[in-house]
């Protein structure tokens, strides 16, 4: 698998989240792994890391509906600007939130 054809299409799938929804690093794996044969959330996490400013970040979590504690603040922001649904925690609330393709 190449790897910039991977973060090509790791950021392609993001960039299709729509407003007020996300998806999960592992659900983005499963996807784009599909179709290219490899790779897992940890890689899905260092394509957004390494080139995921340009693309609406905020809505990659963890598969618990969080995000990494450095991302919170901001993503908290967006989340309540986009109408994204929240649990009492803070954290996504992923039934109600999840996307998929």
């Amino acid at each position: 698998m190449d790897r910039e054809e991977y973060a090509e299409q790791v950021l392609a799938l993001v960039e299709r989240i729509p407003r007020g929804r996300v998806s999960t690093y592992g659900a983005v794996a499963e996807i784009v792994g599909a179709e290219l044969g490899g790779g897992g959330p940890r890689q899905v996490g260092s394509v957004m890391a390494l080139h995921g400013g340009a693309v609406p970040w905020w809505r990659v979590v963890r598969a618990d509906g969080s995000l990494p504690p450095s991302h919170q603040g901001e993503a908290r922001e967006r989340y309540l600007e986009e109408g994204t649904p929240l649990r009492p925690s803070g954290n996504v609330d992923l039934v109600r939130a999840l996307w998929r393709p």
